[in-house]
This record gives C-alpha cells, structure tokens and sequence, in this order.
C-alpha cells in the first residue's frame, strides 16, 4: 500500500504445449485462427494480470513438453469428482514469512491461528475444527496495523453474534476495532491499515476484507480469488467514494491513500459512525471447503503488484507437492516477489487444508489435437507468468 504526500480443471486430452511462451508487459499477444481462442488476444500493461496471462510463440526455443514436464510445475488437475465428500474436514497447517523489502520500515503485521479452540482457551462455544488467519498492511506507522493484529480477534469472540451469524460478528468486529483504535489516546490514530482475514469454523471458511490484500485458493491448481482489491479507481468503490463526497486524484482517494477501505486514517474521516469515503467495512466471501481446495495464500500488496494470482498458486503448488512445508512455501513467494523488484514490504501467509501434499495429477491419454482449449490456456498462466 502506498500513500501519496503530496496530496480443478479439466485439459481436452492429451494437450500440446510448446516450451519457449513467455509473458512480457509489452509483447503481443498470441494470435491464433482457432475459434476457441478467439476473445483472447490481448495486451498487458504495468501490474500482471489477475485472469488471463499475455502469451505468445517463442519460435526460436519452442519444443514439446511430455505430460511428464507438467506433472513437475505441479498445475495439472483433473476433473473434478461429481460428488463431494461430505465427510471431509479441513486439517490446519500454516507457515507465514514478511520482510521489509525495499522501504525503510516494516509496517505489516500478521497472525496465525491454526487451533481456534484451543487458542480461545474453552471459553466459546466455537465448532472444532477451527482457525483463524490475518495480514495487516500498515501506512503511516505501525500502530492501526499492530493495535488490529492484536484485537480483532477479540473484537469478533465478544461479538453478540458470535458463533451463531459468524458473518455479522466479522463485520461488526471490524467497525468496533476502528472506533477502539480512534479512543486510543496513545496510539497515533492518524496512522492506518488494510485488513484481511481468514476465519475457518468446520469446513466453512469467511473471509473479510477492507482494503488491497489479497486471498486466493489453490484447487487442484486452479487460482480462485476469495477477496477483491479495494483500490480507488475500482467502479464499485469508485461510485462508492463518489457518493459520499470523495473524490479521487491520480489514483487516490482524495488525492492522499491508495485504498478505499481501511481501518485507522482518522484524520480522514469524520465522526464516528458517520458515512464517509474511506470506509472500514469489509467485504465478506464464504466458501465451504472441499478436498480440491488444498491451500489458501493471503498477502499483502507487495506480493500481488508483482505477481499475478495464478503464478502465486502455481508456484506454492509447486513447492508445496517438493516439501509440502507452507513455512517454505511463503518465504519461496517472499523471495520470488524480492526478485521482481517489489516496492514494498512484503508478507504471506499459507495455509494447507490437508496434511498431504498436493497429488501429482495425470492427463489422460488420447488423440492428439490441433490446438489448446481457453480453459488450457488460463491454466497454464501460471506457469507462463512464472518464468518470466
């Protein structure tokens, strides 16, 4: 985040796939006559892209790759099971790592709860399995992003709603935390925070987000984006902002924060519980997990302006299927985004639903076909992005 001063898939077997395609922020895109790709064509400027990567022939070191090379890069999946268990229950592993990165001060913050029950210490009538998850991207200093680590748990446990409507006591959780934070004489409450969190409760899992950290799903190598970016200039937000009075300058909301929502800020914001541009609300998405959902990445915006979702996933999976340890994994995510020359600190967050690795996936062997299906092509994004 920055602040401005001034102001589970199927392949249409088996696939051919040439080695050599790249994604470049100012390469064409790949041209082809077959009506399932036609739409794709496209070009990409500044921050990867989220859905679909750019891709092109890299004529002078094309060559086949045997199923054999894609079972390594860990992005085959396989067509999903008709029914779902509905026995299955999430186990909880995590590993998170953060660095400062390029800038002078480390202002994210994070938490990692992989035993709820056990955490609350019997005190709640919370379901087991639980667990609970959060990144904290602070601007401005470190006191809204460490005084929101610290309490919004707490915040959502007292909750009146808590655990029977866990989806009201998130989101009155959130606004409580920021109302705590302004009465906090000794804190600098001019200082903010984005917020995301992930709250499991048997196989049921809420995210809540306010602002432009990011979660995605891995399954079964598909990325599957679980929160959306807050930023200014999103149509939504941007009505939003507009609606109230904001207005957006270059990319900012009123010319000084690069995100819509935010806990924290309270020099731009007016008395509370009053409606006002910069909102602390979150946005909540509930999923009910299954055995293709085997991980969960949540980062920051230092990993997510330098590397689009699918390559996350695919990577993780990659590491994930090597030493199935999510500690590894998030420093490997950690240190690829230092390669790309992210600006800023940089914090994730992994989180396995399994005590297996990833299973290696096989493509079913028949006729060869002419050409990649657009499924095929999304996909494969990840790899693409990858070895940029």
């Amino acid at each position: 985040m920055r602040l401005n001063m001034a102001a589970g898939m199927d392949f249409s077997p088996p696939t051919t796939i040439f080695e050599g395609v790249c994604y470049n922020d100012n390469m064409s895109a790949l041209e082809d006559d077959d009506e399932n790709i036609n739409g794709l064509n496209h070009i990409a400027n500044g921050k990867p892209p989220r859905h679909l990567s750019v891709m092109r022939h890299s004529l002078s070191s094309m060559r086949m790759l045997a199923p054999e090379d894609l079972l390594e890069v860990g992005v085959l999946a396989s067509k999903s099971p008709s029914n779902e268990n509905s026995n299955f229950l999430p186990v909880f592993r995590s590993g998170s790592c953060a660095e400062r990165g390029p800038k002078q001060y480390m202002e994210d913050e994070h938490v990692c709860v992989d035993n709820l029950v056990e955490h609350l210490g019997g005190t709640s009538a919370f379901p087991s399995p639980g667990a609970f998850y959060g990144v904290f991207d602070g601007h401005g200093g470190t006191d809204a992003a460490s005084f929101i680590r610290s309490n919004i748990l707490r915040f959502i446990v007292e909750d009146s709603h808590f655990p029977t409507c866990l989806e009201r006591a998130i989101k009155s959780a959130y606004v409580k935390a920021d109302h705590a934070f302004a009465d906090a004489s000794s804190l600098d409450i001019s200082s903010g925070t984005t917020a995301l969190t992930a709250l499991v409760s048997g196989r049921t899992l809420i995210i809540a987000n306010a602002g432009d950290c990011r979660a995605v799903m891995g399954k079964r190598g598909k990325a599957i984006e679980m929160s959306n970016d807050h930023k200014p200039n999103c149509a939504s937000e941007r009505l939003r902002i507009e609606k109230l009075g904001g207005v957006i300058y270059d990319g900012y909301l009123n010319g000084q924060l690069s995100v819509a929502r935010a806990l924290g800020d309270w020099h731009m914001k007016g008395p509370k519980g009053s409606a006002c541009p910069l909102s602390a609300e979150p946005e909540l998405k509930e999923t009910c997990l299954t055995e293709e959902d085997e991980f969960l990445i949540m980062g920051c915006d230092g990993l997510w302006d330098v590397m689009s979702s699918q390559c996350a996933v695919t990577m993780a999976r990659k590491e994930l299927m090597i030493h199935n340890d999510p500690e590894r994994c998030s420093r490997e995510l950690v240190r690829e985004a230092l390669k790309r020359h992210t600006c800023d600190n940089l914090t994730v967050i992994v989180v396995c639903f399994s005590p297996d690795a990833p299973p290696r996936i096989e493509i079913p062997q028949s006729r060869v076909r002419r050409s990649i299906s657009a499924e095929g092509l999304n996909l494969l994004k990840g790899v693409l992005d990858c070895n940029t």
